[in-house]
């Protein structure tokens, strides 16, 4: 820990608070408090990152404190997180960066989501096949779009931004709850135990020493994955792309049947893309634009629910829950029937606007569920669901000057493909799953196969993901965002009703029960079904004729509020997943998080 300290630790950080007063104290002492930290809401004037662990926002308020920009600390951030978080966290998978500068300059998304190799057709996955090999990897985008980010707004060396991470890996770090019932989790998946050398290299790099289980207190070493982010560090995001590293994959997917070449990796570009903008409740709403299905649904519900006088109901009351239901169901659908990566087909933009929203308010019947299969018929011919894996993760981070970021990245499932570069310590996404896989296949069980999304050489798959800033009178508000594959966009949705309609403080907006449908299968998924206090919602929602189901807990929506009249920053992490996850609590303050201010 010697070398992370150096960059992260000169002292205690009180409650790891950047810009809050630093206490001399041992380094013993520093690293126990950071590593093993419960961090309830916390605000400050000078910066905040909020992120799964403690490590990683940790190294990303070191960042802000060194006079980084909040994109060096995003940068910085989503390199711990390929270390400290790894069955999301990344440099093989993508995502997309949503940045707002102060003031009326135009928000940017910087898109990084994966492409489909050169070799990639159609129907390569129109029957059924495991999602875990080498095949099913998208050429990765995670190092182009942060070095992207990192030339126009960065102040800080490249290196300066990976140097902790080489030095997490390298010395290793302490293992946390999360992270142990994580690797364990990995480790003894079913697929994995009956083939463990198709899993070797997963097992080798990942398996604890002795072969035990791993446990809480534990020191995880990945001393392959450093020497690849010392690699990063020195030759920036060339070297992935088109040097050492670049072979490596290339070889490893050749020696596999894997798909990808060097040209597919010395081809891939981070792009820039203007975000997609909402109005709801008097605010400005921006999110990622296709190949993200998130902006355009995200827009499409908040233009519905904004004319309706949603303050006229309680926020959990069976009006207002059908309400967004319905929203959700009618967005789902024409993301289904539409979305897409915008250079490959003509996506309709004029849905996310404001009169598109209003048609489809009118549809809304105000005391019955429509049923989804009545918007346009599906192809029941189910024997399996798709899966677009809740396992991404999101972090939020600002600056002192006011500079936000969202950001959102992924491997597609936990793990990825859980193939692993072989001597590199790259774990590998599984991305290719995202696109539909059976065209014209669509089924009641929630398997979509619109022509919008169908494989092509080069093309991005359509993704989920939602980081999204909200502005109020050109300042930035609320910054936020959440993994959960499909339930995504409905997690920011949820907080955003909460936050911005019924002015909830964004602890409780964080906290509160979410609602999530997402056209079929048509079912009402809420997390507050068997809560008593929501007893006769759900009653009357059932009555409607909506099948409410409660599937778990939905996402993980790490997020900033912006106080307009001080500039303080309130950062407040989600209870529900990561390093943050504990028992639900019946006040509105997450007990137990991670939280970097």
């Amino acid at each position: 820990m010697n070398g992370l300290r150096r960059w992260a630790f000169d002292g205690v950080l009180t409650l790891a608070a950047v810009g809050w007063p630093l206490v001399s104290g041992a380094q013993q002492e520093t690293a126990s408090r950071v590593e093993r930290a419960a961090i309830e809401a916390v605000s400050s004037p000078l910066g905040m990152v909020v992120s799964e662990t403690p490590l990683a926002s940790a190294v990303g308020a070191a960042v802000l404190e060194d006079g980084g920009s909040a994109v060096d600390a995003a940068v910085a951030v989503g390199f711990a997180l390929a270390v400290t978080w790894p069955e999301a966290g990344n440099i093989a998978g993508g995502g997309f960066m949503m940045v707002a500068e102060p003031g009326d300059a135009e928000v940017v998304c910087i898109d990084y989501r994966e492409t489909a190799p050169g070799a990639a057709t159609p129907t390569m996955f129109a029957e059924k096949r495991t999602r875990f090999w080498h095949g099913q990897v998208g050429v990765p985008g995670t190092v182009r779009g942060l070095a992207m980010a990192h030339e126009r707004w960065g102040r800080l060396p490249w290196a300066r931004l990976i140097e902790p991470s080489v030095e997490l890996a390298r010395e290793g770090f302490v293992v946390n709850d999360a992270l142990a019932r994580s690797l364990n989790e990995v480790l003894n998946k079913r697929i994995v135990r009956r083939d463990p050398q198709r899993f070797a290299e997963l097992i080798r790099v990942y398996g604890k020493p002795d072969g035990e289980p791993w446990a809480a207190g534990d020191r995880l070493v990945l001393s392959d994955l450093a020497r690849t982010l010392q690699h990063l560090a020195e030759g920036g995001a060339d070297t992935f792309y088109e040097g050492s590293v670049a072979a490596a994959i290339a070889q490893d997917m050749a020696e596999h049947g894997g798909l990808i070449t060097e040209a597919d990796l010395a081809g891939y570009r981070a792009i820039a893309r203007p975000a997609i903008h909402a109005r709801f409740q008097g605010y400005d709403v921006f999110g990622p634009p296709p190949p993200s299905a998130g902006g355009l649904t995200l827009a499409m519900m908040l233009h519905q629910l904004d004319t309706f006088d949603l303050t006229e109901h309680g926020r959990y009351s069976a009006t207002t829950l059908h309400r967004m239901a319905e929203a959700m169901r009618r967005a789902y659908f024409w993301r289904a029937r539409t979305l897409g990566d915008a250079d490959f087909i003509d996506v309709p933009f004029e849905i996310g606007g404001p009169a598109f929203g209003q048609l489809l308010a009118t549809t809304i019947d105000p005391g019955q569920a429509t049923p989804s299969h009545t918007l346009e018929p599906a192809i029941p011919l189910a024997d399996r669901e798709p899966h677009e894996s809740p396992d991404t993760t999101h972090y939020s981070v600002i600056d002192a000057d006011g500079l936000a970021v969202s950001n959102t990245y992924t491997l597609e499932m936990s793990w990825g493909s859980r193939m692993i570069t072989k001597g590199h310590g790259i774990v590998l996404n599984n991305e290719m799953g995202d696109f539909n896989r059976a065209p014209g296949v669509t089924k009641t069980t929630g398997q979509i196969g619109t022509l919008a999304n169908l494989i092509a050489p080069g093309k991005r798959m359509l993704s989920s993901q939602t980081p999204t800033l909200v502005k109020k009178d050109g300042r930035v508000v609320l910054i936020t965002g959440s993994p959960g594959g499909r339930t995504i966009t409905n997690t920011v949705l949820n907080v955003l009703v909460s936050h911005l309609a019924y002015g909830m403080p964004l602890t409780d907006a964080v906290d509160g029960p979410r609602l999530h449908h997402q056209w079929f299968p048509d079912v009402l998924e809420f997390e507050g079904t068997d809560a008593p206090a929501h007893a006769d919602a759900v009653q009357q929602l059932r009555a409607m004729g909506h099948d409410v189901k409660d599937d778990g807990r939905q996402g993980s929506a790490n997020s900033i509020a912006i106080d307009p009249e001080t500039g303080v920053f309130l950062g407040v992490p989600d209870w529900r997943r990561g390093a943050n996850a504990h028992a639900p609590q019946t006040n509105a303050t997450p007990q137990k998080a991670e939280t970097t201010p």
